[in-house]
């Protein structure tokens, strides 16, 4: 491949890329299908208002073109006027470069908004010419930042596989944890469980029992969906997301647009009480694994989080022949419930050498830390033991 004949571009909204064009890069035949890649996903997070440059998210999507005009390659990226929706914490680094006179923002991030979920950034078909797309699309980045005189670059829950490539180059690699749930070939949610240690077992029966007194779950999916039960899960989504966050980024539009573009996508796991829904947990369709987003409930109910977010997300997962459930970010009361620690990788490009030294050593520090605790939890999940 000739790099002179491709073209850089960027662009300011999604609505600028044709969709065929962008999903054919996003998730090509062979690869691993990811829903938040989808240029349906990313365009609602724009037009419904939770990503724009009025929410401190100013899209600048990375293009690469042939010599013909066609998409080879495509980032999603945006600057930032902080960092709030990343789940990759660096207000550290922002608070010691400005008072040390320094403009830490705006930066530049390699994100899907608002969700820590591991996937694919550079996106490019699988071929020979991958990784030249891959370093193509990384320099573009690069080149957006110096020319507008950014302090840096982030990538945010890269594959492992990209997180290899870009530290290869250059970029400072940071480690943390999540915990996922995996299916091992289970039957049943009793197949799961019998997994477990028996004290564990037991303490699940408990929970689950405990959480469904009085209770139906529903699972809704495709055209199953409504506009009002999206209503009541806004009113949840709105009262998790006032407390935890203060200000919440999605809008209902954004709901109702992911309904109308993706709806075979979405999973909504509803609590019902005489009828009507005191909780919800809505959750996204990949390949071989349910990601879990958003919950919230209107009566707080003894373990029913767990059994909203966590137990139906299984059983659906085990229904459905799914390999992993992914329930979010951060979570340690996830590990004894079946959900076991796994590594997640954000790399990063730092402008100032003195900005770039100093995080580089608090990184290799914190990736011991962080190794050390994927250790110490591994050996303590709640499955038996020599099996």
């Amino acid at each position: 491949m000739d790099d002179t004949a491709l073209k850089l571009s960027f662009a300011s909204a999604m609505a600028e890329v044709d969709p065929a064009e962008w999903n054919a890069v996003a998730n090509p035949t062979g690869v691993r299908f990811d829903p938040f890649l989808k240029w349906e996903f990313l365009d609602a997070m724009e037009t419904s208002g939770a990503a724009t440059p009025n929410t401190g998210w100013m899209p600048r999507h990375v293009l690469i073109r042939d010599a013909t005009g066609r998409l080879k390659a495509a980032m999603p990226l945006y600057g930032k006027t902080h960092s709030r929706g990343e789940f990759v914490f660096d207000q550290s680094w922002a608070d010691a470069y400005e008072r040390a006179g320094g403009a830490y923002y705006p930066k530049l991030l390699g994100a899907v908004p608002f969700t820590p979920v591991t996937g694919r950034r550079l996106l490019v078909r699988p071929g020979p010419d991958e990784i030249r797309l891959q370093t193509a699309l990384l320099s573009g980045a690069i080149q957006l930042a110096e020319q507008n005189e950014l302090s840096s670059l982030h990538i945010n829950f890269a594959s492992p596989a990209e997180a290899t490539m870009l530290s290869e180059t250059g970029l400072l690699l940071r480690t943390d944890q999540q915990f996922h749930w995996q299916n091992r070939d289970y039957g049943s949610f009793d197949d799961f469980l019998a997994d477990l240690s028996s004290s564990k077992r037991k303490n699940l029966r408990k929970e689950r029992a405990k959480a469904q007194e009085g209770l139906d779950f529903v699972h809704l999916r495709g055209d199953d969906i409504t506009e009002a039960h999206l209503d009541a899960f806004y009113i949840f989504y709105m009262d998790t997301g006032t407390r935890k966050w203060g200000s919440p980024y999605l809008t209902r539009d954004t709901f109702s647009l992911l309904r109308e573009r993706m709806a075979d996508d979405l999973l909504f796991i509803f609590a019902m009480s005489d009828g009507a829904p005191i909780a919800g947990a809505m959750n996204l369709i990949g390949s071989d694994t349910l990601y879990g987003r958003y919950w919230g409930c209107t009566e707080h109910r003894s373990m029913l989080h767990f059994e909203t977010c966590y137990y139906q997300a299984i059983d659906y997962a085990i229904e459905r022949k799914l390999a992993f459930v992914e329930a979010g970010a951060q979570g340690g009361h996830k590990l004894a419930r079946g959900y076991t620690p796994v590594t997640t990788h954000s790399t990063h490009w730092i402008a100032h050498p003195g900005l770039h030294h100093a995080i580089a050593d608090y990184l290799e520090r914190e990736r011991e830390a962080v190794e050390s605790d994927m250790g110490y939890l591994t050996e303590r999940t709640p499955f038996k033991k020599g099996e």
